[in-house]
């Protein structure tokens, strides 16, 4: 899988709009970006972190409380951050903020908790070209993922969905839900991954001209989402 930027970025799921703004513009100091609507209530407010995108789905809709596992924590790296500092936003996503090279973290990490780390291990290198990188963590880029083993995590039932708005309103549960890769071909990176053994969410559509955009999932159900920017002519 051939990627075009070496960082992922983050999809947050939120009704509580102005407070994680507050939170993620001023008090992480995030550059804000833009805001991207989505459809079906959604508008998504983008921060820049490090190069990933911090990406905020907001509906005024009740959003479902989140399970146990998936993607649960965000380790940012921080010139400010004299120590390992754990800054939970709004909605209790816990954001950590560590000093650039503490645990060879000098961008983003995401924790992840699964059923299986070394499913997840074998799942991101052979369906998502990541690197091994050490102690039950891989490389996207600059971007570090780590699994870590959650015993109360149950594996969600996959199946595709028929479009990107269905996917989207599945992930419709409060906190962090899915992540993104920037590829350069999202058909090619679509059917690796499926190649590879990752389960179908949705297959690639054009997401008007802004990207084209696919949806994968884990061995666990969790979503990713391969993006080809911008959307190349029909």
């Amino acid at each position: 899988m051939e990627l075009a930027k070496p960082t992922i970025d983050i999809g947050i799921f939120t009704n509580q709009l102005e407070p994680m703004q507050e939170f993620y513009g001023k008090k992480l100091g995030l550059q804000f970006e833009s805001v991207l609507p989505v459809g079906g209530g959604f508008k998504q407010y983008r921060y820049l972190a490090n190069g990933s995108v911090i990406k905020l789905m907001h509906t005024q809709a009740p959003l479902r409380r989140r399970r146990p596992g998936g993607y649960e924590t965000i380790m940012l790296a921080a010139p400010s951050a004299i120590r390992a500092e754990p800054l939970p936003d709004p909605d209790d996503n816990t954001i950590l903020l560590v000093p650039p090279g503490r645990d060879d973290v000098t961008q983003i990490e995401l924790r992840v908790g699964v059923v299986d780390p070394d499913a997840h291990m074998e799942f991101y290198q052979k369906a998502l070209g990541a690197a091994d990188f050490n102690r039950n963590r891989v490389k996207l880029g600059e971007s570090i993922v780590a699994f870590y083993h959650e015993p109360v995590v149950k594996k969600a039932t996959s199946q595709p969905f028929a479009n990107p708005m269905e996917v989207i309103q599945a992930m419709a549960e409060l906190g962090i839900q899915y992540i993104t890769l920037g590829v350069k071909d999202c058909n090619a990176a679509f059917a690796a991954a499926i190649a590879a053994g990752a389960a179908e969410a949705v297959k690639p559509a054009n997401f008007g001209t802004v990207a084209r955009i696919a949806f994968v999932r884990d061995p666990d159900g969790n979503f990713i989402e391969l993006a080809q920017r911008p959307a190349p002519a029909a």
